[in-house]
């Protein structure tokens, strides 16, 4: 492969994938410019077609919890290829990665892998309809959970309505079978349940929001979900895709002591490989085929290479690993922090383990709403400042930052000093 310039790249690119991209947000709509095309990755780092390093935090968007190109689970990729990319029939390695994954979440007594987060809540969904003998669920504004059609839904503009497409191809009709309340709003929810009667099937939520920066649950509110379900005989669905492995407890639910009746997990599940799961009750998972009569199905759910770089995931995922983990975390967020403060700029950062939420805030939002109304304005002069200086960040003002294992004290560090320049430049433009 020639080393060309972006420009050039996404010249090409545009001629043959729509917007020169394969999914939205890497086309930098959001911040601006020409979207950078990687040639390679190694540990914290990223290497672009031009040879230029960057400092990576947005570790594809989750998974590489341990870094780039890790060895270990380079070498189980490479192995799981060397026996067939693909058999399409039962493997050993799904069977003992979903032993591993079971073993950090007591939640989940049965579980189905399948190819992406976005298939994990499509079929949550579904199960729950097929188990409750309901058709309308519960989601929350701000909330993203792949983008399936029920999904890909938007409050009305009532106190409470149902749901409004997003998206041209989403029915009204689907639409109309999802309600739309605001995270943080025990009180909505409750109406909810209120004005449907019976006819919810489930609550889905991400118990951390990740998709409108990274908005933590308020005391309570989680809590609250799981009594009100189970009052009202509906199922609590969490989304831990973006959470699920980012606390040593395993997921958001093992750390509140929350139990919901369905988890979606992927993203660290497949060590960077496509995957998504769900799991949850024995009595809910054998609802679902061959078992049961709600359908799922998919040739390449469980694939062996997945599979096996899941498994040399997991297996690496200690608590010395977590421990490092936690401290760049916290350092990269004192230091962004107090970067902010030296340049005289409202800087409110949240933060769950490894992963991180950035808002040009006074304080952190609680919900769509006010995340909506922080400084987005300024992030995309924060994205170039920083990519100028060597620090890959999310090209979305809305998207949560990650470390990895593979980030050293040295890079964070080398990180905060140019934050600092990078805000007291931003400083002087407003």
């Amino acid at each position: 492969m020639e080393l060309r310039g972006k420009e050039a790249w996404y010249e090409r690119a545009c001629d043959c994938l729509v917007g020169g991209v394969n999914s939205p947000v890497r086309a930098w709509k959001a911040v601006g410019g020409t979207p950078l095309f990687f040639a390679s990755a190694k540990g914290a780092y990223l290497k672009d077609t031009e040879g230029r390093e960057y400092r990576d935090y947005v570790g594809s968007w989750g998974p590489m919890i341990l870094g780039h190109a890790d060895s270990d689970v380079s070498a189980a990729i490479a192995a799981a290829a060397g026996r067939s990319p693909s058999f399409g029939a039962p493997c050993p390695d799904e069977v003992l990665l979903a032993e591993a994954v079971k073993a950090r979440f007591p939640s989940i007594d049965l579980m189905r892998f399948v190819s992406s987060g976005t298939e994990a809540t499509m079929t949550a969904l579904r199960l729950a309809r097929g188990f409750t003998g309901r058709d309308k669920i519960v989601k929350f504004a701000g909330n993203y959970h792949g983008h399936n059609d029920s999904l890909l839904v938007a409050a009305g503009s009532g106190a409470l309505t149902f749901g409004v497409p997003t998206s041209p191809g989403v029915t009204a009709r689907t639409a109309d079978d999802t309600i739309v309340v605001p995270f943080n709003s025990l009180d909505a929810v409750t109406q909810a349940f209120a004005e449907t009667r019976d006819e919810i099937a489930a609550v889905i939520v991400e118990p951390w929001a990740g998709n409108m920066g990274l908005v933590p649950p308020e005391a309570g509110f989680l809590e609250g979900l799981r009594e009100l379900t189970r009052a009202r005989g509906a199922l609590l669905i969490f989304d831990e895709v973006i959470t699920g492995f980012r606390v040593p407890e395993g997921g958001v639910q093992n750390a509140l002591g929350v139990t919901p009746d369905l988890t979606c997990l992927g993203k660290i599940v497949g060590g960077g490989m496509p995957v998504g799961a769900l799991g949850g009750r024995a009595d809910v998972m054998e609802k679902l085929s061959p078992l049961g009569p709600v359908y799922q199905a998919g040739t390449l759910s469980g694939n062996p290479v997945t599979m096996a770089a899941g498994r040399a995931v997991l297996a690496k995922l200690t608590p010395d690993v977590y421990e490092t983990l936690e401290a760049r975390g916290a350092q990269l967020e004192a230091g962004l922090l107090e970067a902010a403060a030296s340049a005289g700029l409202p800087l409110t950062v949240t933060r769950l383990g490894s992963a991180l939420g950035v808002f040009f805030a006074e304080r952190a939002p609680r919900d769509l709403n006010e995340a909506m109304a922080t400084r987005g304005d300024l992030y995309p002069a924060f994205f170039h400042g920083m990519l100028e200086r060597g620090s890959y960040f999310a090209p979305s003002a809305f998207e949560a930052v990650f470390v990895s294992a593979a980030h050293t004290e040295e890079t964070v560090n080398l990180t905060i000093i140019d934050a600092k320049d990078c805000f007291r430049e931003l400083a002087d433009q407003i």
